[in-house]
């Protein structure tokens, strides 16, 4: 057990370059509107009295099936994505690899305590992943950001983008800061000749410890080639969906998330029909949600968002697909949408 885990608060330059951004104020990052973590009747005492208590249903009942991908050896030449549970999730796209907020170690807590993976959800593990050409890193929360994964990742990472602030912790666990690309919102990197990352707003929070938002939070905007992947974080709903659309859309793949909501912290996470909406905000062709299949962090049901999920882009016209953990995503040849978690 090793309190480096908890990361490294942002200090010298890093620091005063968090001290210059627009979303930097009165000694925290600010979201685009207003937003308080709990909402309604919320309470933390209520919430913590409530996950004492939760329903037998937020985990699944039988060992989850998925599909092992030979991540070495992807074959088309479109997009490939491969999702792994929760918001992790592997792209080959325009011959150069992309890993999203690797979660590997079984766990999305500190030193592995509570919040286990789903029993059949962690079939990949960091030995199964060729070179991985560009990591990126939405935020630094636990179920996104796992120390002891990106160490064994560190070997086969040649470029990392992440939000402003974020590296200090990346810095602290021994990467090398010349690979490290830390981006305030509408701030865009070219780590990889031909490819453009813009980190663009999301209405969340961060933190590893008691005090929150020192680090960034953000969602990516992916552009290579003449493909656009919009690379959602944790975000409540809000306007900046439908600012992104038209300043970047229309996108090929709108990744959002879609699970681990609840009325009392409605904010900073979507409820499944603002996912879709967010999706037509978006200009996406398609939605992959993701944010669920693997840990419980919520109430509901496990299987709830995805349902739900469903129903409204039945309603609204949208496409969806539905991997298994390790089925592939083919960007227009194959979009998986098996109904594999009733099975």
């Amino acid at each position: 057990m090793s309190l480096k885990t908890f990361g490294k608060k942002p200090a010298g330059k890093r620091l005063q370059k968090i001290y210059q951004s627009p979303n930097y104020k009165d000694g925290s990052f600010k979201n685009l509107s207003r937003t308080v973590m709990m909402t309604g009747d919320g309470s933390m005492v209520k919430t913590m009295i409530e996950f004492l208590n939760k329903p037998k249903n937020t985990t699944p009942d039988k060992k989850l099936p998925s599909v092992l991908t030979d991540l070495k050896n992807i074959k088309s030449d479109n997009p490939t994505l491969v999702w792994f549970g929760h918001s992790s999730y592997f792209i080959k796209i325009e011959g150069k690899t992309i890993l999203v907020d690797p979660v590997f170690s079984g766990s999305a807590a500190p030193f592995g305590l509570g919040v286990k993976s789903f029993d059949g959800s962690d079939v990949y593990k960091v030995e199964d992943f060729p070179e991985i050409d560009l990591l990126i890193l939405t935020h630094d929360h636990y179920d996104h950001l796992d120390l002891e994964t990106v160490l064994k990742l560190k070997p086969k990472v040649k470029q990392i983008v992440t939000s402003l602030g974020v590296g200090s912790h990346l810095s602290y666990w021994g990467f090398n800061e010349e690979i490290v690309h830390e981006l305030d919102w509408w701030e865009t990197a070219d780590p990889l000749k031909g490819f453009s990352i813009t980190a663009a707003p999301a209405r969340h929070f961060s933190g590893r410890g008691i005090k929150r938002a020192q680090t960034l939070w953000s969602s990516f905007v992916l552009q290579a080639g003449n493909w656009r992947i919009y690379i959602g974080a944790d975000s409540g709903y809000d306007t900046h969906f439908k600012q992104i659309g038209e300043k970047f859309g229309p996108f090929d793949l709108a990744i959002l998330e879609s699970g681990q909501y609840n009325l009392k912290w409605a904010a900073i996470h979507m409820l499944p029909e603002q996912t879709v909406q967010a999706s037509i905000d978006l200009n996406a062709k398609v939605l992959l949600p993701v944010h669920w299949g693997k840990f419980t962090l919520a109430l509901h049901a496990w299987d709830e968002p995805i349902e739900r999920v469903l129903k409204e882009a039945e309603k609204l016209a949208l496409k969806v697909t539905t991997p298994l953990i390790g089925e592939p995503i083919v960007l227009e040849e194959s979009y998986p949408d098996k109904t594999w978690w009733r099975l």
